[in-house]
């Protein structure tokens, strides 16, 4: 997808985002966060961090940073930090997940909720996502992926042209994760609704 059309199409749901999409994804944000919790690690970046929905939602002792495209995004996340006095929540951000500001080996757990198949180049937003995660460390994902077989998968290539409207790809191939050389597969499993979503942990061994 091209960036000004990310852009505008998070401008225009911005507002609905929450009782839209964010209602969807739920599954998905919960269960990225609840393995994160889970975890030892002490900071969190979260790519695509949108309206905020999974940040009152990590532990009160993590660090959290998030970084989001969307300026409209970012004034809603920024106004639930403060509403709900998330003094754990480091840092939002207004960046390219192309381009991440942060020094090599920088996160424990890097989280991305169902924006792998939003941004442009998305094969450069993994490695930079790698890039930044601690050797030993996490890569969480969720997502929708393209099915291969059905009926679905047939209306999910009739919707790939509408990618700039509606403002993901609907057939976005999983391999385009899974083929990072630094990350190797750790969970992969199907998440509501109808199994639609796909939850997945990669780690990033140490050299």
């Amino acid at each position: 997808m091209e960036l000004s059309a990310v852009k505008n199409s998070y401008a225009r749901w911005a507002p609905v985002y929450d009782k839209t999409f964010g209602a969807i994804t739920k599954a998905g944000r919960r269960a990225a966060v609840d393995f994160i919790n889970s975890q030892n690690g002490e900071t969190t970046l979260e790519v695509g961090v949108g309206t905020g929905l999974a940040l009152p939602h990590y532990r009160a002792d993590l660090n959290v940073t998030g970084i989001d495209f969307s300026d409209e995004m970012l004034r809603k996340a920024r106004t639930k930090v403060s509403e709900l006095g998330l003094n754990n929540v480091q840092e939002l951000r207004q960046m390219d997940a192309r381009y991440l500001d942060f020094a090599d080996n920088s996160f424990d757990t890097v989280a991305a909720m169902h924006i792998i198949s939003v941004v442009p180049e998305p094969d450069r937003v993994m490695s930079e996502m790698a890039r930044v995660c601690k050797p030993g460390g996490n890569i969480v994902i969720t997502n929708h992926f393209a099915r291969q077989t059905g009926f679905l998968a047939r209306v999910e290539k009739l919707s790939a042209p509408f990618a700039n409207i509606l403002g993901w790809h609907s057939d976005f191939a999983i391999e385009t994760v899974l083929g990072q050389p630094d990350l190797a597969l750790v969970e992969r499993k199907a998440l509501p609704p109808m199994g639609m979503m796909t939850f997945l942990v990669l780690n990033k061994p140490h050299a």
